[in-house]
């Protein structure tokens, strides 16, 4: 990852004005969730019935726990039994999919490696998307931005993030349960107490990284994905 991004831009332009509660209930709310899951406190999901996966995740790093374990087994995905049944997705929807689409996390496992229960609440289906494989894995796509965020963690701290999904109209579907395809999502990192805050937004499709080679390619105005 180039040296620019270890740099820290403490941007104070009053977003993150309010308490990170009231900040978050523009995303978790009754408008925008069908169901809110607490995920035994490591994380909150605003889930879609429709889409059959979430429009939102957020939580809050600690920087004394990211790296300080590194357990290296990882949990099975299994299926939230919180969600009425017909509105799930599971392991097998992602299966073979013709849109090349892993399994892809919005809380990360290497955020919760630190103790065998919080890693096994981020393998829960419910905080997976589909993902178009090569900026799901990238070093300088999606995977680059969750490893700055831990660094922001590191540095300050404490840090939150907000990940956002972005459904299209008429999205495409994936699986037995007809899963929607995101067209895009983004990560938001914001530390109120620290004036800081970044953002990041990916389209989901192979085209959109062509010529990119970095994480800064992939910044934008976090004003830019508040609800109006």
């Amino acid at each position: 990852m180039k040296k620019i991004f270890f740099t820290l831009l403490f941007l104070s332009v009053g977003l993150f004005a309010s308490s990170n509660g009231l900040f978050l209930k523009q995303f978790f709310n009754n408008q925008q969730c069908d169901q809110v899951l607490n995920n035994n406190g490591y994380f909150k999901t605003c889930y879609s019935y429709k889409m059959k996966g979430a429009k939102f995740v957020a939580y809050t790093l600690d920087g004394n726990k990211v790296n300080a374990v590194n357990i290296k087994k990882r949990p099975r995905f299994y299926e939230d039994l919180n969600i009425p049944k017909r509105y799930r997705s599971t392991y097998s929807d992602y299966t073979r999919n013709s849109y090349h689409a892993d399994r892809g996390h919005l809380n990360p496992d290497a955020n919760n490696d630190y103790s065998q229960k919080a890693l096994k609440s981020v393998y829960v289906m419910s905080n997976i998307i589909p993902q178009y494989f090569k900026i799901n894995r990238g070093k300088h796509y999606w995977a680059g931005v969750e490893r700055y965020a831990r660094y922001v963690a590191t540095k300050l701290g404490r840090v939150n993030v907000l990940n956002g999904v972005v459904y299209g109209s008429n999205p495409k579907r994936i699986g037995r349960n007809r899963i929607a395809v995101p067209k895009a999502y983004w990560k938001m990192i914001y530390s109120k107490n620290d004036d800081f805050q970044k953002c990041f937004y990916f389209e989901n499709n192979k085209n959109f990284i062509i010529g990119k080679d970095s994480i800064k390619d992939f910044v934008v105005d976090c004003n830019s994905l508040i609800p109006h």
